[in-house]
């Protein structure tokens, strides 16, 4: 164990020992449970879409080798900008769903959920176009090795005709969870990934008759598996007894300008400070393919294993979201500040020990997805970092979830844009191309951008609530 390992560890040992103690544990611990209870199924499920990427960096990495894990890297790189796009636009609904479930407004709840289902039904479209017509041209221009280019385009092909179906999927989904069921997109998603592993495995290795497809493989598991889920997530909120309340008043011809405006309001900024993190984060792994292929593989390796810690985060930020909303909903600042408060120091531990355990377990963890001695090496050296980076990116995600369950959700994205684009990207490019510090200079540079974005989100969060507060009690006097 390093030097520097030995002092995370202590500092997290520290760390948990004074969060139970400053935290009042006692005077929280509804609200612990009650984040929890919420947010555990809600972590399954957001992981469940980094899982499917995971799933094939690793199935590639062990059955094709460095330049086909290579290419998943470069198109994850690019489809994951055009994916969080429809994931924003999908997340939309969710705090109105939880403010209006807050009044008991049934019907304006069934209301929101049609007139959702086709604005994600034409998002899914024009961004199948977006790929198609401009993603795959631009991978050509982006001065990646050629190899890796020829393997990424049908792969990329193939993952952009499952936006649809997964845009339908987040429809259903982040309607359930708005009103706080949780566990069914769960189940769904768990499944679902449980059959993309095998079907990936199945597609990629060649079994059964099937001759062996490569990068393509992962792609139509991946595309199966997202009909089949959307498809289940779909009957089941349409016809489950726990949703009749709701959708007695569910008519899919009923569009309404205003309340399509209204959900793209909100979804349009989360789509958009999505783009604005995910979009750094592939701009870091191009830079990386302007090193080497193996720089590149190495980032990829190293950075799916961030995004499964960050999934979990963002399902607490999910959580916050869903029970400051409902908080809103109903006027109860208390409540809503105890949320918020609640969510911040569950982040905080969490992503401290998955830190530690980047720390403790560097030199391992990469053998799960590559058998390749360059990119282990290279990646076990990514993870230290990853280690510090982890702390912000959690504390950041949870910011946005609070502010968004307030419909605060304008600035955070102009705070996500300069923490990303103007101090992120340019620093990493910076130390990691202009200084000559390699993968690690890129990654010094996203690890500053996260740190901005946390503590400007957090300042953001204190000077609206005691906006909101000043707000409600001026109306109760009127």
């Amino acid at each position: 164990m390093t030097i520097g390992q030995k002092y995370l560890c202590i500092f997290v040992a520290i760390f948990l020992e004074k969060s139970i103690m400053l935290g009042k544990f006692k005077t929280f611990k509804p609200y612990y449970k009650s984040t929890m209870v919420l947010a555990g199924p809600v972590v399954i499920s957001q992981l469940g879409h980094t899982l499917v990427h995971t799933a094939d960096s690793v199935i590639v990495g062990h059955f094709a080798g460095t330049i086909p894990l290579a290419a998943v890297s470069l198109v994850h790189a690019v489809f994951m900008i055009v994916m969080v796009i429809g994931l924003g636009i999908a997340y939309g609904i969710t705090p109105l769903i939880a403010q209006e479930n807050g009044r008991d407004n049934k019907k304006e709840c069934a209301v929101l959920l049609s007139n959702s289902f086709w604005l994600n039904i034409i998002a899914g479209l024009l961004l199948f176009c977006l790929v198609y017509f401009g993603s795959m041209l631009a991978i050509d221009h982006l001065n990646q090795d050629p190899a890796v280019v020829k393997e990424a385009k049908p792969y990329l092909l193939i993952l952009s005709l499952s936006m649809l179906p997964l845009m339908v999927f987040s429809t259903f989904k982040q309607f359930a969870e708005g009103l706080g069921f949780t566990k069914q997109a769960m189940n769904v998603t768990i499944w679902g990934n449980v059959l993309n592993i095998i079907l990936a495995i199945v597609f990629v290795k060649g079994m059964f008759g099937i001759s062996p497809m490569g990068v393509k493989g992962v792609g139509y598991s991946t595309l199966i598996d997202r009909v089949l889920m959307m498809s289940v997530m779909m009957t089941y909120v349409l016809r489950s007894q726990k949703f009749r309340g709701y959708i007695q008043y569910f008519k899919v011809t009923v569009i309404d300008r205003e309340r399509l405006l209204k959900i793209l309001r909100i979804g349009a900024p989360v789509a958009m400070q999505y783009v604005f993190e995910i979009g750094a984060f592939a701009g870091a792994s191009l830079l990386a393919g302007t090193i080497s292929a193996t720089a590149q593989a190495s980032h990829q390796v190293a950075i799916q294993l961030a995004a499964m810690t960050y999934m979990m985060a963002s399902g607490i930020a999910a959580a916050a979201t869903i029970k400051v909303g409902n908080s809103y909903g109903n006027r109860n600042l208390f409540r809503l500040e105890r949320f918020a408060i609640t969510s911040y120091q569950l982040v905080l531990i969490f992503m401290l020990i998955t830190a530690s355990l980047f720390a403790l377990l560097n030199n391992y963890l990469p053998y799960i997805f590559t058998s390749d001695h360059a990119v282990v090496i290279i990646a076990a050296q990514l993870l230290i970092i990853a280690g510090l980076f982890q702390l912000f990116d959690g504390t950041q995600v949870v910011g946005l979830g609070v502010l968004r369950g307030m419909g605060d959700v304008n600035i955070p994205t102009i705070i996500t844009f300069i923490a990303y684009w103007i101090i992120g990207l340019p620093s990493g490019y910076l130390m990691g191309i202009v200084f000559n510090w390699g993968i690690k200079g890129i990654w010094y540079g996203l690890t500053l951008g996260l740190l901005t974005s946390s503590l400007l989100l957090y300042l953001r969060f204190q000077l609206v609530i005691k906006k909101k507060k000043i707000q409600f009690e001026q109306s109760m006097f009127k």
